[in-house]
């Protein structure tokens, strides 16, 4: 068990013919009482901010595996819409032996609409992706960094990013 500065104070040594000089020990027993609380107390404060870091540190994990799974989704769901377009292109060229120019230009129109959602499909997939190694990049950087005093201006700097990255998607988008 790990003494206490309590423990330290009350300490009790017995006396001996030729021993220390008492108020000598005493002061030096102050000293060493002084120096463990102040040990503590930055061991306390240190172990805080262990655990702030740590809470950060979950909360980005979480944020990347929901970005992981918004990826997933996107990506799926531009493979959903490309295998549609397959079939659905299958079904306009059958069409179209049938009923010749009608439906020629029916499936023309309609193909031309499909290559664009699938290349809004694509540039929403590239944005995400973009995202996600940003982050990754933030977090490898952080995670390589000494210094946590830094956190807060990393982060602050993270949020211009992002906001620069919104900025460059609407003028991509528009």
């Amino acid at each position: 068990m790990p003494l206490t500065p309590l423990d330290i104070h009350n300490k009790e040594f017995s006396r001996r013919i030729r021993g220390y000089d008492e108020d000598e020990v005493n002061e030096f027993l102050d000293q060493v009482i002084k120096d463990y609380e102040i040990v503590i107390r930055e061991n306390k404060e240190l172990q805080s901010q262990l655990l702030a870091v740590q809470e950060r540190l979950d909360h980005f994990a979480n944020i990347e595996e929901t970005l992981s799974k918004t990826i997933i989704v996107a990506q799926e769901a531009a493979d959903e819409v490309k295998n549609n377009a397959k079939k659905e292109a299958q079904l306009i060229v059958k069409e179209a032996e049938k009923n010749a120019d009608r439906i020629v230009n029916e499936s023309l129109a309609k193909s031309r609409k499909i290559a664009m959602e699938v290349e809004e499909l694509k540039k929403q997939a590239s944005i995400y992706r973009a995202r996600f190694r940003t982050l990754v990049e933030a977090q490898l950087d952080l995670l390589s960094h000494d210094g946590w005093e830094s956190l807060e201006d990393r982060e602050r700097h993270e949020n211009r990013e992002r906001e620069r990255e919104r900025e460059r998607e609407i003028k991509e988008i528009y």
